[in-house]
């Protein structure tokens, strides 16, 4: 086949029309990734958020109404426990009981994955009970968004009172 100027013209064409189209639908689609990480990110600070407060229907409504919950913790001979949870009774009637000071839970070096309707969130934490460093550790999250968007079907984490490294800024605030 003998390639006209016509052609090489329409190719051209179609080539910039393709790299117009690719180059201004990125921000686009920047735009919706950062609101669907925003999505998530909103109902683990709810959570906190919640805790902090004292409000069980708060921290509620951060779940979907099946959940597990598991945490990864070591025994005083130094063993490694696996304590499994399948619902949020427990927890929503520890958060809901008043106590003398507000619970904190702090997190940093947060990462968000998500694909279509299923999301992951890891991120370190320290948790203080009033101004009183309790125990540190990770937070791993999944999330499903559904009609009544994002919320938490699975939270395992790990726990240690010791080799915390809390960043400057959150240790001050609860130190001062």
């Amino acid at each position: 086949m003998t390639f006209t100027k016509n052609h090489v013209c329409m190719f051209l064409r179609r080539a910039l029309l393709a790299a117009g189209i690719a180059l201004f639908s990125c921000p686009f689609l920047m735009a919706q990734k950062q609101t669907e990480e925003g999505g998530v990110v909103k109902i683990i600070n709810q959570l906190f958020k919640g805790m902090e407060n004292g409000d069980s229907a708060m921290v509620r409504n951060s779940f979907a109404k099946d959940i597990t919950m598991a945490t990864v913790r070591h025994d005083k001979e130094g063993n490694t426990l696996l304590q499994r949870e399948s619902s949020l009774a427990g927890f929503l009637k520890a958060i809901g009981t008043p106590h003398p000071e507000k619970w904190y839970e702090e997190i940093w070096n947060t990462k968000v994955q998500i694909d279509d309707n299923f999301a992951q969130v890891w991120c370190d934490y320290a948790f203080y009970v009033g101004n009183k460093f309790s125990h540190c550790g990770v937070d791993a999250f999944h999330l499903r968004k559904g009609p009544d968007g994002w919320k938490i079907f699975h939270l395992a984490d790990t726990r240690r009172s010791t080799n915390c490294d809390i960043p400057k800024d959150i240790t001050r605030k609860h130190n001062q």
